[in-house]
C-alpha cells in the first residue's frame, strides 16, 4: 500500500509538471526510476529483485504491448515501405551481429559465465526501448526515415529477441542439449503465430471499427475503449499458443490502421496513456529492484553496461547501414539512441521467471540492471543535444 501511494504521488506531480519536464533534460523514466532508487534506500524491509516476479512481470508485459500497438498504429506505412532497407537492416544483420559481439565481450570480461549464459546476457540487451526513445522519435527536427527505422526497430526486435532468449535457457539449462527445442521452431512459433495473431485481430477489429464508425453506430467517447482491447486481445490469444505478445501486438497495430486508417486520431489516445502510465510503474519498480541489497552492481557489470550502450551496440548498427547512403553522423545517431528500457526488463524478468538456476544468474542480473540504469539517464540527458547536433547536419 505504501509503494502504489508513493507511486501515485509521483505519478500525480509529474502530470502538474509534465509541460515542464517534457520541455527540459529530464525524462519521465528518470523521474520514476529515481524515485524508485530513493525508495528503496527508505524502506524497512530490503526488497529483493526475486520476489513478485510474476505480477511484476504481467505489468511490464502489458505496458509494452499497449505502447508498441499505439507505436505500430501511428508508422507511416507509405514511408516504411519506402524506406524499408533501414529498419530492415537493423532488425537483421545489426541485431544478429549486436548479439555475438555482445556474447563475446560477456564472456571477456566474464569468464565465470558460459558461452550460453554470456548470450543470454546479450539477447536481453539486444532490444531497444521505444518508450526511452519517444523524444527522439516524435522530434519533427529528427529526418524521418530515421524516426521511422528507430521506431520499426523498437517494435519488433524485443519480439525478435524472445525466440533467441528462450532458446539460450533451454541450451544453458541442458548441457547435453537432449531436452532443448531447436531455434528454427521457436523462430517459426513465436514470429509466425505472433503475425497471424496481429494480422487476425487487427484486420477483423480494424474492420468493424470502420464499420462501426461510418454507420454511426459508435460513439466516438467509446470507441478508444475500443481500440484498447485489441493488443489485449493479441496479449492473451498468443501466449496459450505460442506466440510473441510483443510481435503480435505491433502487428496488430499495423493491420488495425491499414483497416481503419483514422485509428490513430484520438483513438489510441487512451491506450496510450494507459501504456504509459504501466511503464511509468515498471520504472518506478525497478529503481526499487535495482538498489535492493544483493543485486552485485559493481565497476565491471556497468563497464559492460557502457560497451553494451556504445560499441556492442554502435559498430553492428553502422556496418549493417554500409550502402544506405547515410552520413556517418546519422549512422553513429542511430547506433547511439538505441537505448536499453522497458524491453530488456521485460526479458530478464522472462529470465528470472523461467527459474533457470544458473551459476551466473547473479552476474546475469547486475550486468542487466547496470545497463538499464545506465541507458535511462544517459540517453535521457543526451536525448535532446543529439536532436539539436543531427538537426544542425541537416542544415
Amino acid at each position: 500500500m505504501t509503494l502504489l501511494f508513493v507511486f501515485l504521488v509521483g505519478l500525480f506531480g509529474f502530470s502538474l509538471l509534465s509541460r515542464k519536464v517534457d520541455g527540459s533534460y529530464i525524462t519521465a523514466p528518470m523521474l520514476f526510476t529515481g524515485v524508485g532508487l530513493v525508495v528503496a534506500f527508505c524502506l524497512d524491509e530490503p526488497v529483493s529483485a526475486d520476489r513478485g516476479i510474476k505480477p511484476f512481470l504481467h505489468i511490464a508485459e502489458i505496458a509494452l504491448v499497449l505502447l508498441l500497438f499505439c507505436d505500430a498504429s501511428k508508422v507511416d506505412l507509405s514511408l516504411l515501405r519506402k524506406e524499408k532497407s533501414l529498419p530492415l537492416r537493423l532488425l537483421g544483420p545489426g541485431m544478429l551481429a549486436t548479439i555475438a559481439l555482445g556474447t563475446v565481450v560477456c564472456v571477456l570480461l566474464f569468464p565465470s559465465l558460459s558461452w550460453w549464459e554470456a548470450a543470454l546476457v546479450a539477447t536481453i540487451l539486444a532490444p531497444t526501448d521505444a518508450g526511452l526513445g519517444q523524444v527522439i522519435v516524435n522530434s519533427p527536427k529528427v529526418p524521418e526515415r530515421i524516426r521511422e527505422a528507430l521506431d520499426v526497430e523498437a517494435g519488433l526486435n524485443d519480439g525478435l529477441s524472445v525466440p533467441f532468449l528462450l532458446f539460450f535457457i533451454a541450451i544453458a539449462t541442458t548441457l547435453d542439449g537432449e531436452n532443448s527445442t531447436s531455434l528454427p521452431v521457436l523462430m517459426g512459433e513465436q514470429i509466425g503465430y505472433g503475425v497471424l495473431i496481429g494480422i487476425a485481430i487487427g484486420s477483423v477489429g480494424g474492420v468493424l471499427l470502420n464499420l462501426a464508425d461510418k454507420r454511426g453506430a459508435m460513439d466516438k467517447s467509446h470507441r478508444p475503449l475500443a481500440v484498447v482491447a485489441l493488443p489485449i486481445f493479441s496479449y492473451l490469444i498468443a501466449h496459450p499458443v505460442g506466440g510473441s505478445p510483443f510481435i503480435a501486438a505491433y502487428i496488430t497495430g499495423l493491420a488495425a490502421q491499414k483497416a481503419f486508417p483514422g485509428i490513430h486520431k484520438g483513438s489510441t489516445t487512451f491506450t496510450d496513456e494507459w501504456g504509459e502510465s504501466l511503464s511509468f510503474a515498471v520504472f518506478f519498480l525497478f529503481g526499487i529492484f535495482a538498489a535492493s541489497p544483493g543485486t552485485g552492481i559493481s565497476w565491471t557489470p556497468l563497464l559492460y553496461g557502457i560497451l553494451s550502450l556504445t560499441a556492442i551496440r554502435m559498430i553492428p548498427v553502422y556496418f549493417s547501414l554500409s550502402g544506405t547512403g547515410l552520413p556517418a553522423k546519422e549512422k553513429a545517431f542511430i547506433g547511439w539512441f538505441g537505448p536499453r528500457g522497458l524491453a530488456s526488463i521485460v526479458l530478464g524478468l522472462v529470465y528470472l521467471e523461467a527459474e533457470a538456476d544458473l551459476p551466473g544468474e547473479s552476474i546475469i542480473t547486475a550486468i542487466v540492471i547496470s545497463t538499464v540504469i545506465l541507458s535511462i539517464f544517459l540517453h535521457g540527458l543526451s536525448a535532446r543535444p543529439g536532436i539539436r547536433l543531427i538537426s544542425t547536419e541537416r542544415r
